[in-house]
C-alpha cells in the first residue's frame, strides 16, 4: 500500500480486462490450419505458440497494452485507495488534475485535462493502427 510497486500491481488488476479482449481477438484471428501445419511439420506445442501465433498476434498485444495504459493513467479511484497522493511517488496525471480543480487552479487543470485527452487520442490511434496491421498481416496469410 502506498508505493509505487504496489499500485502497480493493483492497476494492471484492475485493467486488465482492457487488455483481454484484444488479445482474445488477436490469437483467435490466427488460422488454426497454420497451427495444424506446424504441428505436421514437427513444431512442438511452444515452438508454434512462439514462431507463429505470437508473431502474427503481436499488434493485438499492442493495441491491449495501449488500451490499458491510457486507462491506468486516467484512472482515479484505485490509484487514489491504493496509492494515496504522495508528491514524487504516487500522484499521477489524473490526482493531480483532481488536486488542481480543488484548489481552483482552472488553468493548470485544463492543460492537464488536455494531457489527459491527447494520451487517450494516442491510444485509440495506436489501437486502430495495431488493428490494421493485424489484419493485414491476416489476409496475407490467407492467400
Amino acid at each position: 500500500m502506498f508505493t509505487l510497486e504496489g499500485l502497480l500491481l493493483v492497476s494492471v488488476l484492475v485493467n486488465l480486462p482492457f487488455m483481454v479482449q484484444p488479445i482474445q481477438r488477436a490469437f483467435a484471428a490466427v488460422p488454426h490450419s497454420l497451427r495444424e501445419a506446424a504441428w505436421v511439420s514437427g513444431l512442438s506445442t511452444w515452438q508454434t505458440f512462439w514462431r507463429i501465433e505470437l508473431p502474427l498476434a503481436w499488434p493485438g498485444l499492442l493495441a491491449g497494452m495501449a488500451l490499458t495504459v491510457a486507462h491506468t493513467l486516467g484512472e482515479f479511484g484505485v490509484v487514489l485507495m491504493v496509492g494515496g497522493n504522495i508528491e514524487g511517488e504516487t500522484r499521477t496525471l489524473s490526482v493531480s488534475l483532481y488536486d488542481k480543480v480543488q484548489g481552483m487552479d482552472l488553468q493548470s487543470a485544463h492543460v492537464m485535462a488536455l494531457a489527459l485527452v491527447g494520451v487517450s487520442l494516442l491510444a485509440l490511434t495506436l489501437v486502430l493502427a495495431f488493428d490494421r496491421v493485424g489484419q493485414r498481416g491476416r489476409a496475407l496469410q490467407e492467400r
